[in-house]
Parts: C-alpha cells; sequence; structure tokens
C-alpha cells in the first residue's frame, strides 16, 4: 500500500488517511506519544538492547515515513523538527487551522449542503454522492453531521420522477426506522425497474 502524499491539499483527508497508515505499520505511538528513548545502562540485557533498538527505530521510521509523503515545499519547512510528533503537530497547526478557523469551515459547509438541489439530469446516486461529500467533509472537521439530514433532504428535494418511490416507502415502511443506505437502495431500485420495462 502506498503512504498517502500532502501537497498542502485538503489536509483533513490526508491526515486521516496517514494516521490509518502509520497505525498498520505499527508507528502510530510514536507520533502520538513523543516518548524519550533512554539511555542503556551499564552492562544492559540483551531485553534491554532490544527494547531500545525498537523503539530508536521506531521514531526513525515514523519520521522517515512523513518526510517521504509531504511535498518539497513543505519539506522544507520540516527539516528543522526533531521528531515525528513535532512534524505531525506542526502540520496540524499549519493546515489543520485553529478552531475558529474549522467551525467558519464547517458553517461554510453546512450553508453549501442546504443550497444543494438535485438537477433533472442528475442521477439519485450523483445527488447523494454530492451530498456524503459535503458531510463527510463536516465530519472530517470534528463535527458531527447526522445520516437523517441527508436523509430528510433527499426525500424534500427529489424530482417528481422519484415522488413513486417516496410514495412507496412511505406506505410500507416506518420512515423514522429507515436508514439512508435503505433509500439510496429503493432509487436505485427503481431505476433498475426502468430500465428494464
Amino acid at each position: 500500500m502506498a503512504p498517502p502524499s500532502f501537497n498542502e491539499e485538503s489536509y483533513q483527508i490526508w491526515a486521516v488517511r496517514k494516521q490509518t497508515y502509520l497505525e498498520a505499520l505499527d508507528l502510530w505511538e510514536a507520533v502520538e506519544h513523543d516518548y524519550e528513548i533512554v539511555p542503556l545502562p551499564n552492562n544492559p540485557i540483551i531485553a534491554q538492547i532490544k527494547n531500545h533498538k525498537e523503539r530508536k527505530t521506531m521514531k526513525s521510521k515514523a519520521k522517515t515515513c512523513l518526510y517521504t509523503t509531504v511535498s518539497s515545499t513543505i519539506f522544507t519547512r520540516i527539516t528543522s523538527l526533531k521528531s515525528a510528533k513535532e512534524v505531525w503537530d506542526y502540520l496540524k497547526n499549519e493546515y489543520e487551522g485553529d478552531e475558529r478557523i474549522r467551525e467558519l469551515q464547517v458553517l461554510n459547509l453546512v450553508r453549501e449542503f442546504e443550497l444543494q438541489r438535485m438537477k433533472e439530469s442528475e442521477t439519485r446516486k450523483e445527488y447523494s454522492d454530492r451530498l456524503l461529500n459535503i458531510a463527510n467533509r463536516v465530519r472530517l472537521l470534528g463535527s458531527s453531521f447526522n445520516d437523517s439530514r441527508i436523509f430528510d433532504k433527499i426525500l424534500v428535494i427529489v424530482p417528481e420522477r422519484f415522488e413513486a418511490t417516496v410514495t412507496t416507502l412511505e406506505n410500507t415502511k416506518d420512515l423514522s426506522k429507515i436508514t439512508l443506505a435503505e433509500l439510496l437502495s429503493a432509487f436505485q431500485a427503481q431505476k433498475q425497474q426502468r430500465v428494464m420495462r
């Protein structure tokens, strides 16, 4: 699996991917906890030597893993940092922004979500994907965004060609208990029925 690279765009997506990548390589601990490497005592036992080497190697690998996945511009800014945690924290502060900036980003995304309308030429999948993309970007910024909001928006905004599906769902299921996936599957089934006719 290739490590995710970062070139100053979509920091939140990169950070989630990178953390998962580092966890898979068992290197996340070196980033999350900037532990100190204690010097070996005089006459260390083999277990102490092995543990010392593993912890030192883990820190070096984590830092290297971060260095090799950023653009040259970013790399020149982080080369003076001493540990993987310092690199990670620097990138987070630089590209994620403070809490106020994230709040404004969330507000803008929520407004963008509310303004979305399904176009007549657009498929249900394209529309729902667009809504899910916005919702997931809100979630990446650390805010909650319930699937029920997407569900309600799809039910209210869908064009006339989907009204039969909505009516069928209303008559056969409790809409408060239906999931977003079930709604999207119902629209997909209607589309397949149209194709078969």
